[in-house]
């Protein structure tokens, strides 16, 4: 009877092995994965203070949790070695505990203490970054001192003001570096989520309240691969949730005040006779919904396209050039369900445009541009 039960035991501890060797296998490949990312949108390359801030606490949080792991697991394979059944006997009642004061005042003083190395600096951080006094600062002459944008979102699009310096621009958003810069946040339809990864954790934009809060830059993007940080919508908001992104595109504060001078002066004329020609077939279909003008306010019903000449993506997320627009003009329901852009027939009595409208309109819209 006893062979036969410890058969049993046997065979059931071997199929817990079996198991367990399975789950480990699991949480390695899940710990691989989690490094497959692309490392524009890390929040593990912070690119500035607010971003360290949070990645410092970030540290501090996994170090404490490792910490607790690896105690946890030392005292299971102490126990598990020290009174294994082989070593004492099988025999062997082991001495009975009905309980210790001193280790209950341990295993809750330590927690407590972890919890208040944790807790310290996390509220710290949340006052600190949600201080937004200076916002309003001025100089002698009461010009503000710091940049504000206001940042709205739309389905699904991102529209940013510069309400102290008269220009509005969509999709890319510029800032300067070495700065704080202020943001108001709001939506214009459905609740979004402003998120740029490298710069610091996301805050809600919502339609019947404006959030702010402020981040900081330390290096113009030029030297990226890109070219740009990324952006995205980082809260559920429709069918092209996925495909809501945005870049940021940051500048030394020279470089940023000459781009808000020609931001301000913006005179995009077409070049040549192919543009000339997009340009009369936008002022009859497209003007309606977009602007090509950098100086103004926000509440357009579409895109700013003052610099989209200068953008790097169609639509926020296609490769940016011709055949895209192109593409991207005749059917923009195909690459991005539920935007609010009209189908070409609804703007060109009732025809899709044909390969030589759009031809003029692609020359004519990717000569829109601030920095040539």
């Amino acid at each position: 009877m006893k062979t036969t039960m410890k058969e049993g035991f046997d065979l059931a501890m071997m199929r817990g092995l079996k198991k367990w060797r399975l789950f480990s296998l699991l949480a390695a490949l899940t710990i691989f994965l989690s490094g497959c990312g692309e490392e524009y949108l890390s929040t593990l390359t912070p690119a500035g203070q607010v971003g360290r801030d949070q990645f410092n606490l970030l540290l501090l949080s996994s170090a404490i949790m490792a910490l607790v792991i690896i105690v946890v697991v030392i005292i299971y394979v102490v126990a598990l070695v020290k009174f294994r059944r082989k070593k004492v006997g099988e025999d062997v009642i082991p001495k009975q505990v009905e309980g210790s004061h001193t280790l209950e005042i341990v295993w809750t003083v330590i927690p407590i203490l972890l919890l208040i190395v944790l807790a310290i600096p996390t509220v710290y951080y949340t006052y600190k970054h949600a201080d937004v006094a200076a916002m309003d600062q001025v100089d002698e002459e009461g010009n503000k001192t710091n940049v504000t944008v206001n940042v709205t979102a739309k389905l699904y699009w991102w529209e940013f003001e510069y309400p102290d310096l008269g220009i509005v621009t969509s999709q890319e958003l510029v800032v300067p570096t070495d700065q704080k810069v202020f943001f108001n946040l709001k939506a214009a339809d459905v609740k979004h989520s402003f998120w740029i990864p490298t710069a610091g954790g996301k805050m809600d934009t919502n339609v019947e309240n404006v959030n702010q809060f402020y981040l900081e830059f330390d290096d113009a993007s030029a030297s990226l691969e890109q070219g740009v940080f990324y952006g995205k919508c980082a809260e559920l908001c429709g069918p092209s949730h996925a495909l809501m992104d945005f870049k940021v595109k940051t500048l030394e504060s020279d470089d940023f005040n000459a781009w808000v001078e020609s931001m301000k002066t913006t005179q995009n004329v077409a070049t040549d006779d192919l543009a000339t020609e997009g340009e009369e077939i936008f002022n009859t279909s497209c003007i309606a919904c977009h602007a090509t003008s950098g100086a103004g306010t926000t509440g357009g019903v579409g895109p700013n396209l003052a610099t989209f000449g200068d953008r790097n993506r169609v639509a926020g997320f296609m490769a940016h050039d011709e055949e895209n627009l192109k593409k991207w003009i005749n059917n923009p329901q195909e690459y991005k369900p539920g935007n609010l852009m009209p189908q070409p027939e609804a703007i060109n009595d009732g025809e899709k445009f044909s390969e030589a409208q759009l031809d003029a309109l692609a020359a004519y819209l990717m000569g829109l541009s601030v920095e040539k």
